[in-house]
């Protein structure tokens, strides 16, 4: 691991359990001398990452608000997604959520919530389970074999614990048949009484980007046996994927995933705290 690979595994010590860190933290996390993390923490703060709190701790710094502006304003997901998502749930009347995927993990990255009869327990930011409900079952089915071996070497236990398969074949089989279908629907897998129906979302190379995914009451998912909730929701992801091909042509989008590196070693166990939640 380079020296900055090790400075900025410090911005992963951070999650709802850990909204500020010391230096101890920081030297545990890079396995460097206390010398060496604390200038790993300057140059953080420096650039507006990390910024200086109450007792010699540090919290995530302003930076982190603007990058967050320029990804709401720039991004290819989120600027073709978020006002289809939002016509949607308004004619359907139905609460919708887009997730994004990156490197390893699944995150809620936009919703609109028009039934509030659901509590809005998603919000902007949070992450999603890797092995357990729609959002994230879809995108899994989407990933390269190369990806979903890796991910079956390093958590095999927790596929299995999952319902995903006991071995390499059948999880590799159950992936291709929830890809060819097109959608995935979950019921009560990460929250209770709640039915996930989701879709995939591609790039202009058709590599998965994340999904998005409905998230309606069990008793009402049904009584509504009229609304075709798995048809409206691939033809939303197939009318996101097109958006997005169209503003962001193949060129484009081979930089830009390449700028994003593909880590071989997906979740490690200790890092996927919304396997903690019981959608």
């Amino acid at each position: 691991m380079s020296s900055l690979d090790r400075m900025l595994t410090i911005l992963d010590l951070f999650d709802e359990s850990r909204m500020s860190i010391q230096l101890e933290h920081a030297v545990q996390a890079t396995g460097a001398s206390k010398a060496t993390a604390y200038r790993y923490i300057q140059s953080l703060c420096n650039r507006g990452l990390l910024a200086p709190a109450a007792e010699g701790s540090y919290v995530l710094g302003p930076r982190i608000i603007e990058l967050d502006r320029l990804v709401r304003k720039m991004d290819p997901l989120l600027t073709s997604a978020s006002p289809m998502i939002r016509a949607a749930s308004e004619r359907l009347g139905t609460n919708i959520m887009l997730c994004s995927f990156y490197g390893d993990k699944v995150m809620c990255a936009d919703l609109a919530w028009p039934d509030r009869s659901v509590e809005e327990i998603y919000e902007r930011g949070r992450p999603m389970p890797l092995f357990r409900g729609a959002m994230a079952k879809i995108i899994l089915a989407n990933l390269t074999p190369y990806q979903l071996r890796s991910i079956m070497l390093w958590h095999g236990e927790r596929i299995r614990d999952a319902g995903l398969g006991d071995n390499w074949d059948d999880f590799r089989s159950r992936m291709t048949k929830l890809r060819r279908a097109g959608f995935c629907v979950s019921r009560g897998e990460v929250f209770n009484a709640l039915v996930g129906i989701s879709a995939p979302i591609f790039d202009a190379e058709q590599r998965v980007l994340g999904s998005v995914v409905f998230v309606v009451p069990e008793a009402r998912y049904d009584a509504r046996q009229d609304v075709p909730y798995q048809d409206e929701i691939v033809a939303l992801s197939t009318a996101i994927t097109a958006d997005i091909a169209r503003r962001m042509p193949k060129s484009l989008a081979g930089a830009s995933r390449a700028a994003r590196p593909r880590k071989a070693r997906l979740i490690e166990p200790a890092q996927d705290d919304a396997e903690k939640a019981t959608i």
